[in-house]
């Protein structure tokens, strides 16, 4: 890809904080037209800089009262691919990382109660073959939720 230049930066930053802002209103914050803002969006789109739109969802308001994350440690590091495997078809992962440190993998995990996720971890991780052990940990209130700071005055990347 190109260079991100100060104007992509800007665009980046405008639409971060509101993905849903018309391309007019960002051309005028930025002082071009607004097919130079099509013209770059989409341009970042191609290049994997912009990944998607989307709107959050509130958990609770579906019911999921509780986020929780859970360390999964495995037998050997090269299973984690065979483990997303089974791991993709469990609705309440909302993301799973290989990790370096205390677990082989964290998952980030929504479900309705306690009930709930005693049967995803009894029934539905452990019997997962090559995961020898988890570790839970409840959310009990998250604090902060934001996208990656964008300083529009760096120098180009």
């Amino acid at each position: 890809m190109e260079k991100i230049d100060k104007l992509d930066k800007k665009i980046l930053s405008i639409l971060s904080k509101s993905a849903r802002i018309p391309f007019k209103d960002v051309a005028a914050e930025c002082g071009v037209s607004r097919a130079a803002i099509h013209q770059r969006v989409e341009r970042l789109k191609e290049a994997g800089v912009i990944t998607g739109s989307s709107f959050d969802i509130n958990p609770k308001s579906l019911g999921y009262n509780t986020c929780t994350y859970i360390g999964i440690n495995l037998e050997r590091g090269s299973m984690y691919r065979k483990v997303v495997e089974h791991l993709v078809n469990i609705p309440e992962i909302v993301e799973c990382h290989y990790t370096t440190g205390s677990y082989t993998m964290l998952i980030k995990v929504y479900v309705k109660d306690n009930e709930q996720l005693m049967d995803l971890l009894n029934n539905q991780l452990q019997g997962i073959p090559g995961v020898v052990s988890t570790e839970t940990l409840i959310s009990l209130e998250q604090s902060i939720k934001r996208g990656l700071p964008i300083n529009e005055e760096e120098e180009d990347v």
